[in-house]
């Protein structure tokens, strides 16, 4: 019943920016939880971008600290990630999650909740 939609991908030029919504169809836990971005590139595995928890704790990949922005509002069921910078190895599909509890949740493991991802395309 729950979903997950991600939107504001796109193609764009090195150096240039976007953001990325997530919206989820209802409230996806009763009680706290968190939310995070992860990006799959082709050949690769998924790996975390970026989190944020109940209480607006934060983290971020090495890879994006500085370029990316992790945001929420949760009156809404949305998490925002602004990506500035951008690199060709950003390229990826970006995909959101949602995760029952009051931590910052690193783990693909730890989300059981997905949406179906949007593309991301830096080109040089």
């Amino acid at each position: 019943q729950l979903q997950l939609v991600e939107s504001g991908g796109g193609l764009v030029q090195v150096g240039e920016s976007l953001r990325l919504s997530c919206a989820a169809s209802r409230r996806p836990f009763a009680s706290s939880y968190g939310m995070g971005w992860f990006r799959q590139a082709p050949g690769k595995e998924r790996d975390i971008v970026a989190a944020i928890s109940w209480y607006g704790e934060t983290y971020y990949a090495d890879s994006v600290k500085g370029r990316f922005t992790i945001s929420k509002d949760f009156a809404k069921n949305t998490v925002y990630l602004q990506l500035n910078r951008l690199k060709p190895e950003d390229t990826a599909v970006y995909y959101c999650a949602t995760a029952a509890g009051s931590l910052v949740y690193r783990r693909r493991n730890e989300y059981p909740y997905w949406g179906q991802g949007t593309q991301v395309t830096v080109s040089s």
